[in-house]
């Protein structure tokens, strides 16, 4: 799919063609490596070995592209009941060290979140398989096939007996789906070794905002949790002998969750929003220009109606201000049937995504005494606590940077069009680790259309995304070298 415009010539050519000749041994790659059920999520043995083949199967594949390979220990995840059970190592790759060229570091991940079958999935969740253009399985565009693509990209230099471009280095966990356990502290201890040499860091494990256009990603919201406790006592009441008598945990705690965000989804925590950047004109027109039916995307999400009626608005209520959600309540009630009790202690859970340049601790002090005022308001004989047990900062990127320049240019030579500039609601707190932690340059690159379901049934990619994902990557190294 190229643009008129300008068709690749010489070098471009031959890889792109390359990589069409061989898109069938590139899927059949894929097929082997969604087949290892590596999912992290689940603590149990037999899945750590899947695990640990999976990642022995990709550090082969880097050797056997000739890549320096180190398989870094990281150690053990000890379980609350008190076994352990082993993290499969992070493998760090490098291929070429020419101090003239520029040196990109990929990140990617290898584990995947559970799936079986009867839980939806039309196929077999473990075994690839393509329906009308569309590869099903778990893992899939969540991160196995960004993964591969980026290793289809450099093996084509490798097959063409082409010199590669940049100098590539590779940063390839198993661990993402249930925390990135142990990844921070290598980035640390690696610091002035293995990274000291890199000078951009490409992500691409998210999703593009439309099915159609590619996007190019600059920033995600950060998360503060929270956990609300409202205690009587340990043991639950019955509603028979002491309803009318109480203050009832329960009843305040909803009072408590219901005094956070009204029905238009402001947060009605005072000062929340004093730190949310402005909004300039020139983002504001980065919005206009993103490819969204909303229509389509209401469908598809199937919603009934979202809170804002324009682009705009939804997206940046999406990506550039904070939102409260609350997410569920520990100690009550929750099964079928009825049961008249009194739950004697309740925890209400709730998070704000974070935006720049909200200030993590400003906002656990507000929270703490918003919930305060509003606890002593009711004048309950229960004992309230407030707890932030989770803390990730918002990520923003320069989009001067060369390596944004690179990918855009990148992107019209192989889907013959400007990419959308987006952000991600969620959080991906291993850009934020890499920007702090190495201080270079941080890109997220998506593959995936915004239709393939990463963490649902069905997750799929399209042929088209990884194939010419392989080729965006390929492109990607060639218009890098011109830029350094």
């Amino acid at each position: 799919m190229f643009s008129s415009s300008s068709p690749p010539t010489g070098l471009l050519e031959k890889v792109f063609q390359y990589i069409d000749l061989h898109q069938d041994e590139f899927v059949q790659t894929l097929k082997e490596w969604v087949a290892v059920e590596s999912d992290s999520v689940q603590p149990v043995p037999r899945l750590r070995r899947e695990l640990l083949r999976m990642t022995g199967l990709a550090a082969d594949r880097l050797r056997r592209l000739g890549a320096r390979v180190h398989l870094a220990d990281a150690g053990f995840q000890q379980l609350p009941d008190g076994q352990s059970l082993p993290i499969p190592p992070i493998i760090l790759a490098e291929l070429g060290n020419d101090p003239k060229k520029p040196t990109v570091c990929f990140y990617g991940h290898l584990d995947v979140q559970p799936a079986r079958q009867e839980d939806g999935w039309v196929t077999d969740p473990y075994t690839l398989t393509e329906v009308d253009g569309k590869l099903y399985g778990r893992g899939t565009t969540d991160n196995k096939g960004p993964v591969l693509a980026w290793i289809n990209a450099v093996s084509t230099f490798r097959a063409l007996d082409e010199d590669l471009p940049v100098n590539v280095k590779f940063v390839i966990e198993g661990m993402e789906e249930a925390g990135s356990l142990a990844l921070e502290e290598l980035v640390q201890k690696e610091k002035a070794g293995f990274f000291s040499s890199v000078d951009y860091i490409v992500i691409s494990d998210n999703l593009w905002i439309s099915r159609r256009t590619p996007a190019l990603t600059c920033g995600t919201r950060g998360n503060s949790y929270f956990m609300v406790e409202v205690k009587c006592r340990d043991q639950d009441f019955h509603s028979g002998t002491f309803g009318g008598i109480l203050n009832e945990p329960m009843a305040d705690l909803v009072a408590l969750l219901g005094s956070l965000v009204d029905s238009s989804g402001r947060i009605l925590i005072p000062g929340i929003y004093d730190h949310v950047a402005p909004v300039t004109a020139e983002e504001k027109r980065t919005y206009e220009a993103i490819d969204l039916d909303l229509e389509e995307y209401r469908n598809s999400s199937q919603v009934k109606k979202f809170l804002f009626d324009t682009k705009e608005e939804l997206l940046m209520h999406l990506w550039r201000y904070p939102s409260l959600s609350i997410h569920g309540i520990e100690g009550a009630f929750h099964e079928p049937g009825a049961k008249t009790v009194i739950p004697g202690r309740v925890i209400g859970k709730f998070s704000i995504r974070l935006v720049p340049h909200m200030n993590m601790s400003v906002v656990e002090k507000q929270v703490k005494q918003h919930l305060d005022y509003i606890f002593s308001k009711r004048n309950s004989s229960n004992q309230m606590t407030v707890s932030m047990t989770l803390g990730v900062h918002p990520w923003i990127a320069d989009i001067r940077d060369n390596q944004y320049l690179a990918a855009k240019r990148a992107i019209k030579t192989v889907f013959g069009t400007e990419p959308d500039m987006i952000r991600d609601g969620s959080t991906i707190p291993i850009a934020k680790i890499f920007q702090d932690t190495i201080q270079k340059s941080v890109m997220m690159l998506p593959l995936g259309a915004a239709d393939d379901g990463e963490h649902s049934q069905n997750e799929k990619i399209n042929r088209w995304n990884y194939i010419e994902g392989s080729k965006l990557f390929a492109g990607f190294f060639l218009e890098m070298a011109k830029l350094h």
